[in-house]
Order: structure tokens, then C-alpha cells, then sequence
């Protein structure tokens, strides 16, 4: 499958796995940050594949068109429909009280541009569903990639956003200028 040959890219350019996602841990929602680069989605994807991890991620619907949606669906991809009034905060945690393991990634920041604030469903998500956040991450500077050690969130947003964000300080966007360590906050 494709994923090998990301995998061989990965490991061709020198990057290495730092932190992995506990045994324990069977349920988690887990952020995809910094996110500025479509080089992220293929980086993730080696690090899934490496750690042996069924991770799914959330697509835009449209995406899902033969022969593209073999691929996605393959990879863990579900599709979302963005023009409906759903709930897809609801939606996943429905998802998450019917299986007893289930690790779906979420780009926090929404998409690949600099943005003032975070997207605030993973938290709904996580705190709806009593999961915790583990923080997903690709460092550019230092050819990392991993998850930081889970976050079980307390409900109080601005305390658990800083510890979010205290992780993050220290790694690097594929393109920096992008990447907004102060857009670390929800509504």
C-alpha cells in the first residue's frame, strides 16, 4: 500500500518517533498540530503505520470520489458532511460510547493557514465522550514526530488550553509563520 512508501519517505529523511500514544489509552481524541503543510497528512500517516496505530480523521465529503476514497478509507479517512446543520460534535461522541477503541486525529486549528483561535469540537468531543486529548505533533527542526502525554481535560478551558499550549511552544510548522502558538484558545 501507499502508506509504505510514506513510511520509507519518512524514515528517508530522517525523522524519528518521539512519544507514543500509551496502552492504556484506548479511546482518545488526538490533535494534529502544528498543521501548515499538506506534507503533514503523509508524516502522520508514516508515524500511524510505524506505531501499528487504527487511527481514524475526519474529511471533507467531497474528497471521498473513486479512486480517492479507496485511499482514504484505507487510511482511516471518514467523510463529513460540512454543508449540513449536524452535529458532528454530537456524532462523535456517539461514535465514542459504541466502540470500545476508537483514536480519531483532528487538525485543531481547522485548516492549513495561520488562524487567531482553535476549532473548539475536539474539546466538546473529548470532554463529551470523557476521553482524554493527546497532543499529536510533527516538529519540523527537529524531524520529530509523536504525541505528548495525554491531557484529561478538566472543563475549566483557559487552564487546559495552557497546558495545550505549553506543549506546543517548543515545536516547529513545516512553515512557522503559519502556526499561531497564541491561537491556542476556544470560545
Amino acid at each position: 500500500m501507499i502508506t509504505h512508501l510514506f513510511v520509507w519517505w519518512f524514515k528517508f529523511k530522517g525523522w524519528k518517533i518521539s512519544g507514543v500514544v500509551p496502552h492504556e489509552i484506548q479511546k482518545a481524541v488526538i490533535i494534529a498540530a502544528p498543521h501548515t503543510s499538506n506534507w503533514d497528512f503523509i508524516y502522520a500517516l508514516a508515524v500511524f503505520k510505524l506505531l501499528g496505530l487504527n487511527v481514524k480523521y475526519l474529511a471533507k465529503k467531497e474528497l471521498f470520489r473513486f479512486p480517492l476514497s479507496i485511499f482514504l478509507k484505507n487510511t482511516g479517512g471518514v467523510p463529513v458532511e460540512r454543508k449540513k446543520s449536524q452535529s458532528l460534535t454530537e456524532a462523535m461522541i456517539n461514535k465514542f460510547n459504541n466502540f470500545d477503541k476508537l483514536l480519531v486525529i483532528i487538525p485543531a486549528e481547522g485548516t492549513r493557514g495561520k488562524v487567531e483561535k482553535w476549532k473548539s469540537g475536539f474539546y466538546y468531543v473529548a470532554v463529551g465522550a470523557n476521553v482524554p486529548v493527546l497532543p499529536g505533533f510533527l516538529d519540523y527542526r527537529n524531524k520529530e514526530a509523536g504525541f505528548g502525554e495525554p491531557i484529561y481535560l478538566s472543563g475549566d478551558k483557559v487552564a487546559d488550553m495552557n497546558k495545550l499550549k505549553m506543549f506546543y511552544k517548543t515545536k516547529e510548522a513545516k512553515y512557522p509563520e503559519l502556526f499561531n502558538i497564541e491561537s491556542i484558545k476556544i470560545d
